[in-house]
């Protein structure tokens, strides 16, 4: 169960990384107004921690799933 968890959580994460690099292409517009603001950090920043909140919760939840299953 757990490496199966860890395959979902690389594939996750390598989707993850090509969404960024992709929109590293956006209109240079949209990029040059976002950091002269410099909201584009901000934004990362809460990303970022919502994804890895997310992984945390689910290797908690498997935990926990995985202590009933052996009945201790």
């Amino acid at each position: 169960m757990n490496n199966k968890l860890q395959r979902i959580g690389f594939t996750i994460v390598f989707v993850m990384l090509s969404i960024f690099s992709n929109a590293q292409n956006v209109v240079a517009e949209k990029n040059d107004f976002m950091r002269s603001h410099e909201k584009i950090y901000v934004v990362m920043a809460v990303v970022i921690t919502i994804v890895l909140g997310l992984f945390l919760y689910l290797i908690n939840l498997d935990r926990k799933i995985s202590k009933l299953e052996k009945g201790k």
